[in-house]
């Protein structure tokens, strides 16, 4: 094999490899919600793939969910940035759209397996992850952790928005 076929197959092999998972990292500054964070350089991430009851709107677990993600990445920690090749890179409100992990584990699946998070596949696309966290939420539901115990009526939906009562403690 010619010096250049074996360079074009590495080079070939390095796309493919930065094609499945774009990987970044940053400090995080503040927890904003559930799934939403700011990272020191001011980069915002919305945690791709789930959602959590919005705070500020009186919904069942919110404050909760919140207090989730502030445990998991805590302002000072390094988190490290996944991007999924399926999925949009950024949304409407120019946030990054990533799966994030700390300390080896995926904060995003994680969140789920506690109950604190459902999975939401926006527009129906599912990416990477999508099927370990619907095993994690419906496990989550099974042994009513988190919003599956304190929120009656949350739906397993991944198609739609969590929607957890007004009402209910924790909010």
């Amino acid at each position: 094999m010619t010096a250049a076929a074996v360079a074009s197959l590495a080079l070939v092999g390095c796309l493919q490899a930065g094609a499945a998972s774009s990987l970044g990292s940053g400090i995080v500054a503040s927890v904003y919600d559930g799934d939403t964070l700011t990272l020191r350089d001011g980069r915002r991430i919305r945690l791709v793939q789930i959602d959590t009851p919005e705070l500020g709107t009186g919904e069942c677990y919110s404050r909760a969910a919140r207090a989730a993600l502030l445990n998991l990445a805590p302002p000072g920690g390094r988190v490290v940035l996944e991007t999924d090749i399926a999925l949009d890179r950024v949304d409407r409100y120019g946030r990054l759209l990533r799966y994030i992990r700390r300390d080896g584990s995926n904060v995003n699946l994680e969140l789920v397996r506690r109950g604190a998070a459902t999975p939401y596949f926006y527009g129906g696309d599912r990416g990477r992850y999508a099927s370990r966290l619907m095993a994690a939420a419906r496990a989550a539901r099974a042994a009513k952790r988190g919003l599956w115990r304190a929120c009656p009526g949350t739906r397993l939906d991944p198609y739609a928005p969590a929607t957890t009562a007004k009402s209910g403690p924790p909010s």
